[in-house]
C-alpha cells in the first residue's frame, strides 16, 4: 500500500483548511447570505469601454441606453436584458424605451463631455465607408475645424438613433450576450454610415 501517513495527513489537512476558511466566513457574517441586489439603473453610473473611437462610443451609448430603458420601465438592466433576449416580438412599449434611453444616453455623455468630436471619427468612417478615392481623399484633407464646426457628433448619434429599425433588430437576438453585440454592431455601423454621408455632404 502506498503514501502509509503522509496519504492520511493530506485529506486531513485538506479538512483542516475548509473548515478555517468556514470559520472566517461565518465569523464575518458568511452564515447569513443574501443575493446582491441589482443596481438601480436609475443611477448614474461611470461607463467605460477598452475599445476605441466608434465601437467604444457605441459600446458606452448602448450601456447606458439600457439603463435608460430599464429605468423607464421600472425593471432592472438585468431583467429588461433578459427580457429582450427571448424569442419573439418586442412591445410597442419596450422599443419606446429603449429608443428613448438611448436618445438620453447620448444627451448624457454630451452633459459629461465624454462624446468626442467628429473630426476624431472621421478616418474610421471613411475606412469603411464606399466612397471613391478622390472624395475620401478631399474629406480627409479638411481641417478638423471645419468637420468639427459643421458635424456635431450628438446630431449624427441622434440621427443614426432615430433611423434604426430597433423592431427588426431585437427580433433577431436570442441571448443576452448577443443582445449587446447586435445592438452596438448596428449601431456602430449605422453611425459609420451616417457619418460617411454627413462629410459627404460637406464638399
Amino acid at each position: 500500500m502506498n503514501g502509509g501517513p503522509r496519504a492520511l495527513a493530506l485529506p486531513a489537512f485538506a479538512l483542516l483548511l475548509v473548515s478555517g476558511v468556514l470559520g472566517v466566513q461565518l465569523a464575518n457574517g458568511g452564515g447569513s447570505f443574501e443575493p446582491l441586489r441589482p443596481a438601480d439603473p436609475c443611477a448614474a453610473r461611470t461607463v467605460t469601454s477598452q475599445a476605441g473611437g466608434i465601437d467604444g462610443l457605441t459600446e458606452r451609448l448602448v450601456l447606458l441606453g439600457l439603463d435608460g430603458a430599464a429605468c423607464r420601465l421600472h425593471v432592472s438592466r438585468e431583467a429588461l436584458t433578459l427580457e429582450l433576449a427571448q424569442p419573439g416580438p418586442r412591445s410597442d412599449a419596450e422599443v419606446a424605451a429603449l429608443r428613448a434611453g438611448l436618445l438620453d444616453a447620448v444627451r448624457r455623455m454630451k452633459d459629461d463631455g465624454t462624446l468626442p468630436p467628429a473630426s476624431a471619427l472621421v478616418d474610421e468612417a471613411l475606412d469603411s465607408s464606399d466612397l471613391n478615392a478622390f472624395l475620401e481623399a478631399a474629406i480627409r484633407a479638411l481641417p478638423d475645424s471645419v468637420i468639427d464646426s459643421a458635424l456635431k457628433t450628438d446630431d449624427v448619434l441622434t440621427r443614426t438613433i432615430d433611423a434604426l429599425d430597433l423592431r427588426a433588430l431585437l427580433a433577431d437576438v436570442d441571448d443576452q450576450q448577443e443582445l449587446n453585440t447586435q445592438l452596438t454592431t448596428a449601431v456602430t455601423q449605422a453611425v459609420k454610415d451616417s457619418l460617411a454621408a454627413r462629410l459627404r455632404d460637406l464638399l
